[in-house]
């Protein structure tokens, strides 16, 4: 909790003027009962109008200065509340956007989202309403009794007695609701898991016919979010009535002590009349307590959950040798005994890799499903670092570049073509934010894109639906390689990113990509593909079985001679 509200301090300011006019708001509240009592034993039971005009007249001119003051104070907390959102929410997406794949897989993307909305909304709403009303009740309250106690500490012991009891009820209930609420932001978290899937998802349900089984995980997910949270509101929901009830005991115990008392003549009737009349701010603030403890209980679970990511250690890290600024001159790859398990795992999933990729060449990688060819593309640009061995380039260690240094001379296409909303020049230029509209053009030109692009009706402006849900799966694979080629970058990685090419538009891309001075390593499960690279790495369970040109391997290797023979024909293998 402290972690989070430390994002407070730069609203300091605001926050004192927002607690000092929440504090004239009180005083005013806490004034008029004594101004009522005045009225009555000085004014009316004197029968002094000028007393009732006078301090009438003085109780309207208060009330508007505290109207007054609570439109400012909502200024004010409206300012912190904001401000404060707003940086924890930069520093939560600043934080994810550093974590390497492995802290990635400590959260559901699903969980990731509802901490950076609905956690953070709800931790700026209890400093909103903390600074509006919330520190309101409780001061009322502890104000209220101390007053009672200076007009009559007889009948204030009533008072004194009775609201102890009721604050340590009230923090029973908050501890126990803090648990509960982090229970029902899990359920939150597993409901929003179901929707994402869903809707990611949702061509592919239609086509199976299967949204009778959507439906269904939607509303089992949802039916466990519902019964949590209406067992915590329950929860919240009776400690009202509790204290209601309590408090109007002691407000009858109070009326019958001060009826005895006034006919005795130890007390005056604007006495009794301000004492019930703190009795009764008192109890409305308590009734309060209930909203306050929904807020607080749901702040401490949320900001629970924000402290969880902030506190994240990220394991992916520059090292202190690293130097900025590294250039990579020609591109040479060096695979140096390398082994890899994924984090959590103890089987390895690449074991002893160890080859060059020459400076400007083209290598291919082929192997069959789980064979580590993506694993191993990964460790490239350091999206995960080696368990054992090590990987060069240009004879310099992968670590010895800064993260950014490294990456930005990497042009990587992923296996799934990712595309964002915007128009296709703003995808293109994700690439290279700085990029001309020349260098745009070039790079979806050799991508084999342009042709496709100028046919939309806004051409390059012509705007994208979310995940390119208007483009094929060409046009979404040949739009990511244009964003990797507007780079220029002295490495290129295609993990299977021309699958949905015909052979004729990934021959012309792969001629057009040669002409590009930079290391090609290509991921492809096409014969015809790898027989246009200088070498070709064939993979099976994490190992590197063979290595050689397409010639060489149709010589050496029956394992590739058999994918051959599969692909192209047996009457071919001669």
């Amino acid at each position: 909790m402290q972690k989070v509200l430390a994002f407070l301090k730069p609203y300091r300011l605001h926050m004192s003027v927002a607690f000092i006019l929440m504090l004239v708001e009180l005083g005013v509240e806490l004034v008029q009962p004594l101004l009522i009592a005045k009225i009555i034993n000085q004014g009316i039971l004197a029968k002094n109008m000028d007393v009732v005009y006078t301090w009438g007249w003085v109780m309207v001119g208060i009330s508007l200065f505290a109207f007054v003051s609570g439109l400012t104070n909502s200024y004010f907390a409206s300012y912190a509340s904001q401000g404060f959102a707003y940086d924890v929410r930069e520093k939560l997406f600043r934080k994810i956007q550093g974590f390497s794949f492995t802290n990635l897989g400590h959260y559901q993307a699903s969980s990731l989202i509802t901490r950076l909305t609905n956690d953070v909304t709800q931790i700026q709403n209890m400093v909103f309403m903390s600074l509006r009303i919330m520190l309101r009740a409780p001061l009322l309250v502890l104000f209220g009794t101390i007053m009672a106690l200076v007009i009559n500490a007889r009948l204030a012991m009533i008072l004194l007695i009775t609201i102890p009891i009721l604050l340590l009820f009230l923090l029973w209930v908050m501890k126990k609701a803090g648990n509960m609420f982090r229970s029902v932001q899990e359920k939150l978290d597993q409901v929003n898991s179901v929707m994402r899937e869903n809707l990611s998802g949702i061509r592919l349900i239609k086509a199976f016919l299967n949204s009778g089984h959507e439906i269904s995980r939607f509303t089992k997910s949802s039916s466990e979010l519902r019964n949590k949270t209406v067992n915590v509101l329950q929860l919240i929901e009776a400690t009202m009535p509790i204290l209601l009830f309590v408090m109007n005991v002691g407000i009858i115990l109070i009326l019958w002590l001060g009826s005895h008392e006034v006919t005795t003549g130890t007390i005056m009737v604007g006495d009794v009349v301000a004492i019930v009349n703190y009795a009764l701010r008192m109890a409305a603030a308590l009734t309060m307590f209930s909203f306050i403890i929904m807020i607080f209980s749901r702040t401490r679970a949320s900001a629970h959950r924000i402290s969880e990511v902030l506190d994240e250690n990220i394991d992916l890290l520059d090292n202190d040798e690293a130097a900025s600024g590294q250039f990579i001159p020609e591109g040479s790859i060096s695979f140096n005994d390398v082994s890899f398990k994924y984090p959590g795992s103890d089987e390895p999933v690449l074991r002893n890799i160890t080859f060059q990729a020459p400076a400007g060449k083209m290598m291919a990688v082929m192997g069959a499903t789980g064979s580590g060819k993506t694993s191993l593309f990964q460790l490239i640009p350091r999206l995960y670092d080696t368990s054992e061995g090590t990987i060069t380039i240009d004879g310099t260690e992968l670590a010895d570049y800064t993260l950014d240094d490294l990456r930005n001379q990497i042009g990587y296409v992923p296996q799934e073509a990712t595309l964002f909303t915007g128009s296709v020049k703003e995808n293109i230029t994700w690439g290279k934010e700085d990029a001309s509209i020349e260098e745009i053009m070039e790079a979806a030109k050799n991508a084999q894109i342009h042709d496709t692009i100028m046919k939309f009706p806004k051409q390059y402006e012509a705007p994208l639906g979310q995940k390119g849900v208007n483009l094929s799966g060409g046009q979404k694979q040949r739009l990511s390689v244009a964003r990797a080629l507007v780079r220029k970058p002295k490495i290129l990685l295609f993990d299977d990113s021309t699958s949905a090419l015909d052979m004729k538009t990934e021959g012309r891309l792969l001629e057009a990509v040669k002409g590009y001075k930079a290391t090609i390593l290509i991921i492809t499960q096409k014969i015809s593909t790898a027989m246009k690279a200088d070498t070709i790495l064939l993979m099976e369970n994490g190992r590197l079985m063979t290595e050689g040109s397409h010639d060489e391997l149709l010589a050496s290797s029956d394992l590739y001679r058999k994918i051959y023979a599969s692909q192209m024909g047996k009457e071919e293998t001669g």
